[in-house]
C-alpha cells in the first residue's frame, strides 16, 4: 500500500494505492474507491533506443592542416628491415623506394610519400619494427 498527496488546481487529494495487478490499479482518492485501467503503450521494437546529444564542433575544426615541413614514414605492419636504399641527406622523389622490410613472410617496399630530402633514418638493417614505428623522416 502506497500513499500519495496531490494538489490539482489548488485542491488537495489523498491517494492510497491498494493494489496494482495486470494493468489495473485499485485505489482510494480522498476516501472514495476507484478502479483505474492503465493502457500499455505498444512499442515497435524491444531494443532500447540510444538518444545522444548533438556534437558541437569547435569553429575551424573541419580544416585539415598539412605539415609541409616534414613527412614521417611509419611501419604499416610489424616486421624486419631487410635493406635500406637511401642515406640521410639524399634527395628523393615521390614513389621512390626507400627500404624493403619483411612482414608476414612477404617483402614489402616502402616508398616516398612526397619529394624531399631524407632528414633522418630511424632504423637499421635487421631491426625488428612494430606497426607505427618511425622508419624515415623526409623534409
Amino acid at each position: 500500500m502506497k500513499k500519495f498527496k496531490f494538489k490539482i488546481a489548488g485542491n488537495p487529494y489523498d491517494v492510497v494505492i491498494k493494489k496494482f495487478d495486470n494493468g489495473v490499479i485499485k485505489m482510494e482518492v480522498n476516501g472514495s474507491p476507484f478502479k483505474v485501467e492503465i493502457e500499455k503503450e505498444e512499442s515497435s521494437s524491444k531494443t532500447p533506443r540510444l538518444v545522444r546529444h548533438p556534437v558541437h564542433k569547435p569553429a575551424g575544426s573541419h580544416k585539415i592542416e598539412k605539415n609541409t615541413k616534414e613527412s614521417i614514414i611509419v611501419t604499416p605492419l610489424p616486421g624486419v628491415i631487410m635493406s635500406i636504399s637511401v642515406k640521410e641527406g639524399d634527395e628523393v622523389t615521390k614513389g621512390q623506394k626507400l627500404l624493403i622490410y619483411e612482414a608476414m613472410k612477404m617483402e614489402n617496399n616502402i616508398l616516398a610519400e612526397r619529394d624531399g630530402v631524407v632528414a633522418k633514418i630511424h632504423v637499421s638493417v635487421n631491426d625488428n619494427v612494430l606497426q607505427g614505428d618511425k622508419l624515415i623522416t623526409i623534409e
